[in-house]
């Protein structure tokens, strides 16, 4: 294992410490009631995981310096560096705030700018979901007294909520002054599903569960409730109006002049910095748009190359699997169920690994299409779960999912499970000479339905033996399928790709034919089987039988 592999899997290692740690704390509180000692638990644990951290952020730059080629994999390990440490802090000031011990620390600045910088970082993500999003200020520069560690938190916080709740909609985020300009107004509006009247009471509550189960989403339970604490904080207020079906606004009102704040909250010594929401606030869609790249590196890959779709809804483990396998595999990638789906009845595909929780389609309603669908359900499915309760793995298997991986999940333990099921598909493709003797063997008794379909395209293929143009295409539309189709089909039986499959049979006629006129030309040997190249078929057939085919007929004439 290299270094990068062991920082993956560091940050892996402490992110799944971060989680447990952070629920053991909270259900130990639940029980004894003593939420102020345990806060102070939270705060221990949060420092002594932001240490390992910065070690390894050290350890990243240290190796971009040594061994710069890999570039792109230290921003992603940086990225989640970040979001890690964002995470975190999000917990201390959570521990903090129920201590009574969050500080405020007001700058002069441009508060307007700040916002717009801080809601505009933002905007990756409301592309991702393809939310149409606005942001007004008005005025457009604006000086004022603001704490910007806190205010960031509060944009992110709401304008994700929005987003996480909202599906082909439009998010905005509206800023403006007071008449007097001594207070600010903020709101965040979307026209997602609302929350229902019901859920208003609890929604400023740490750790409740919201709705996210309900839109496939994850959550900590700690925004909105960090929210209201660090508007309070502020010395501001916060409101929200909601209609089931039509949308959710939030409305906050937060001082900006000096004297909202005492002495010890002022910070006279520096102004506002308007580049700290480029760091504090990250997406990895910018990365995404090198996946294209990375794709057309497959084509480096062997023509027989299994072909493995990821399914993933999170940018970056989408990335980081599709790295891990490309070098072996041609990867193709979705972001949900739907697209996948689309994907596996356009595209020829050998293997799906996907993640349960997904939005649009999850990975269980995947499966079910692809399990009961006749043209797909040979094709191996390995889902992903964040969920470690045995019966969401046992509904995986129940459904036809060939593997279930709970996350976090090794990507070794992956790459082996993959590579098992490859196998055994490659055992399939050396058993395939015997499943065609076998047709032959029983001309006179029930086929399976498996036979009767390698019997027609063994068929298809010996008529059109000698037409070097008889492609994919063709063939697919010689046995009433579509290519995707024929390619699945063809997979699950033999082993083989369409294309790996139509050189198979020409290559097994070649050597009959050779065997019955031994004195014939190579050349003419050559175009009887469909290649139009006498050297590239001598190629293949040394390639299959391991002799020239020239040595090979005389060999057979002596």
């Amino acid at each position: 294992m290299n270094l990068t592999s062991i920082i993956i899997l560091s940050i892996l290692v402490i992110l799944v410490a971060a989680f447990l740690f952070g629920r053991v704390v909270y259900i130990r509180s639940m029980r004894v009631r003593r939420r102020l000692q345990m806060g102070q638990v939270f705060t221990n644990i949060t420092h002594e995981l932001l240490t390992p951290l910065t070690v390894i952020s050290a350890s990243v730059d240290q190796l971009r310096e040594e061994t710069p080629q890999h570039e792109k994999e230290y921003d992603l390990m940086q990225m989640n560096i970040q979001r890690m440490v964002y995470l975190l802090q999000q917990i201390l000031e959570t521990s903090k705030s129920q201590a009574g011990e969050l500080k405020l620390l007001v700058a002069q600045g441009d508060i307007m700018q700040y916002i717009h910088d801080t809601a505009l970082c933002l905007k990756p993500l409301m592309d991702k979901k393809h939310l149409k999003f606005s942001i007004e200020c008005s005025p457009q520069s604006m000086m004022g007294w603001i704490d910007t560690d806190k205010l960031d938190k509060i944009i992110y916080n709401l304008l994700s909520n929005a987003a996480k709740y909202t599906n082909d909609g439009e998010v905005s985020l509206k800023a403006k002054t007071s008449s007097h300009y001594d207070y600010i107004y903020i709101k965040v509006c979307d026209t997602g599903s609302g929350i229902p009247k019901e859920k208003m009471k609890n929604l400023y509550q740490r750790f409740y569960d919201g709705e996210y189960r309900q839109h496939k989403t994850i959550g900590t339970g700690l925004g909105l409730a960090l929210t209201r604490d660090l508007v309070r904080l502020h010395k501001g207020t916060i409101s929200c109006e909601s209609e089931e079906g039509k949308g959710t606004t939030f409305t906050l009102k937060i001082p900006i002049t000096k004297e909202a704040f005492k002495a010890e909250q002022i910070d006279e010594k520096h102004e506002i910095d308007l580049t700290i929401p480029q760091d504090a606030i990250i997406d990895a869609t910018s990365m995404m748009s090198d996946v294209n790249v990375e794709m057309d590196a497959n084509a480096l890959l062997v023509d027989d190359a299994y072909r493995i779709l990821v399914v993933e809804d999170s940018p970056e483990l989408l990335m980081l699997m599709q790295h891990i396998l490309k070098n072996q595999y041609h990867v193709l990638i979705a972001k949900n169920g739907k697209e996948a789906l689309d994907i596996a009845h356009k595209t020829p595909v050998d293997l799906i690994v996907s993640d349960v929780m997904m939005p649009e389609m999850s990975g269980f309603e995947l499966t079910h299409e692809l399990k009961e669908d006749p043209n797909y359900r040979h094709l191996p499915i390995i889902l992903l779960t964040a969920n470690t309760q045995k019966e969401d793995q046992e509904e995986a298997l129940r459904i036809g999912a060939d593997e279930c991986l709970t996350k976090p999940f090794r990507l070794g333990e992956l790459r082996l499970r993959i590579d098992n099921i490859i196998e055994n598909r490659r055992r399939m493709l050396q058993d395939f000479a015997i499943k065609m003797d076998d047709i032959e063997e029983q001309q006179e008794t029930v086929l399976t339905p498996e036979q009767i379909f390698l019997e027609k395209a063994l068929n298809c293929v010996h008529e059109h033996l000698d037409d070097s143009n008889y492609d994919r295409d063709a063939f697919a539309a010689d046995m009433g399928a579509s290519s995707s189709t024929l390619y699945n089909k063809l997979r699950a039986i033999t082993g083989m790709n369409v294309n790996t499959f139509i050189r198979d049979v020409r290559m097994k006629e070649s050597r009959r034919l050779a065997e019955k006129d031994p004195s014939m030309r190579v050349s003419d040997l050559a175009y009887k089987v469909g290649f139009q190249d006498p050297k590239y078929f001598s190629t293949c057939f040394k390639k299959y039988f391991g002799v020239q085919p020239k040595e090979f007929m005389e060999e057979l004439k002596n």
